[in-house]
């Protein structure tokens, strides 16, 4: 099968989330299944990538076009590129596949697709990632909406929502969208990563923190929607409540326009040497930090947050989580894995009071946490499962 993604941002990209990283993944195992795979992305997030530009480029056997961006000012800081060879290419090329797969909705690049798919009578499968539900409302969302959005939303063959609370929210922004046509399939995390991981302590070294201390982790981009300023508000009541352990709270991640209201916040509260910003952390420094944290938190304000991978890969890591209702990956957060709470600073305050002071609940919370994740986020599994999707709109 000739299969091509359409992606904003895709590896190196890291630091623009989950979606580059997950879309790799997907398309790495068609291309061991023995699938011709294209990808259509642009030349970076924040910065642009070091490679060869507007051509095909080999990516461990997928065949990727790293459109060249008009802006990296429309691309890192308005988050949309506008890869302008895009059109020239899609207008030849598109007839060639069998099936094409959409990766987030309003975007330059799924509205070109869009066309030229509807021209050449190619299915696509819409995977919103999130971005699809307009929970917050702006005048540039609903003209991308008018223009096009509505007909990339009703002209796919289906629609992958990683979650029931994503799911769930289609109908009420595309109101005649058939729910028959939503489809769940989760992400998954490549388990071979998580097989064997870092020996304890080794961020804790790098970042001079005390073997006795309790960790306290965030490590996600670092964006006004991810709900850090009520992590560092609850973490101010409470880490005076430990009198024989100290309390650090670490942030880590790429700044997505919040570093400076972080900083704010922190020095206001007195809290310098207390709360660490070790900046994005990636591959092996990661899983070091996720070993090492004692919990770790996704406290996300509102549904825009429609999976969280950050918080499988911390299960898988032994560690205990604590997320808010509205994380999509809350559905699979049982009280013997973790917390999940409302968008509430009592109830974070007190999630954390109750894993953190009882060393024996986070020790049978973190066994049962990578368990699950182990049974259930396997990437073969969603990679089968995708397959079966683009088989029906054949």
């Amino acid at each position: 099968m000739k299969i091509l993604h359409v992606t904003p941002f895709f590896k190196p990209s890291w630091e623009a989330g989950g979606p580059p990283r997950s879309v790799y993944e997907i398309a790495r195992r068609q291309v061991k299944e023995g699938h011709e795979v294209t990808v259509y992305t642009t030349d970076g997030f924040k910065k642009r990538l070091d490679v060869a530009k507007n051509q095909a480029v080999d990516v461990e056997g997928i065949r990727t076009y790293y459109f060249r961006n008009l802006s990296m000012f429309l691309a890192g800081s308005l988050n949309f590129p506008l890869p302008y060879h895009l059109p020239w290419a899609a207008r030849q090329q598109i007839k060639e596949f069998d099936i094409i797969h959409i990766h987030e909705h309003r975007t330059f690049l799924a509205a070109v697709v869009h066309h030229y798919a509807q021209k050449y009578q190619v299915p696509y499968v819409l995977q919103p990632r999130g971005s699809a539900p307009a929970m917050i409302k702006s005048k540039q969302k609903e003209i991308f909406d008018k223009l096009a959005g509505k007909a990339i939303v009703y002209d796919a063959c289906k629609i992958i929502a990683s979650s029931q609370s994503e799911s769930s929210q289609y109908s009420q922004v595309f109101p005649e969208l058939d729910p028959q046509r939503v489809v769940q399939v989760p992400n998954g995390i490549d388990l071979a990563t998580y097989e064997y991981l870092p020996s304890p302590g080794q961020f804790r070294k790098k970042q001079g923190i005390d073997d006795d201390a309790l960790i306290i982790l965030y490590l996600s981009r670092l964006h006004e929607r991810k709900g850090i300023d009520l992590l560092i508000k609850a973490y101010a009541h409470i880490k005076n409540d430990f009198k024989s352990n100290s309390v650090k709270l670490v942030i880590a991640g790429p700044d997505d326009h919040y570093l400076d209201q972080i900083i704010n916040l922190r020095d206001n509260l007195d809290l310098q040497e207390d709360i660490l910003l070790p900046g994005p952390l990636y591959e092996q420094d990661k899983l070091e930090a996720y070993v090492d944290a004692d919990v770790f938190v996704l406290p996300s304000k509102d549904r825009y947050e429609s999976f969280g991978n950050v918080v499988v890969e911390a299960m898988a890591c032994h560690t205990p989580v604590v997320v808010t209702s509205v994380c999509g990956i809350s559905e699979w957060v049982s009280p013997q894995m973790g917390e999940v709470i409302e968008y509430q600073e009592e109830q974070l305050e007190t999630a954390l009071l109750h894993i953190l002071q009882d060393a024996s609940k986070r020790e049978l919370m973190a066994q049962k946490a990578r368990e699950m994740v182990l049974k259930t986020f396997n990437w073969d599994n969603v990679v089968a499962d995708t397959q079966r999707i683009y088989e029906e709109c054949k």
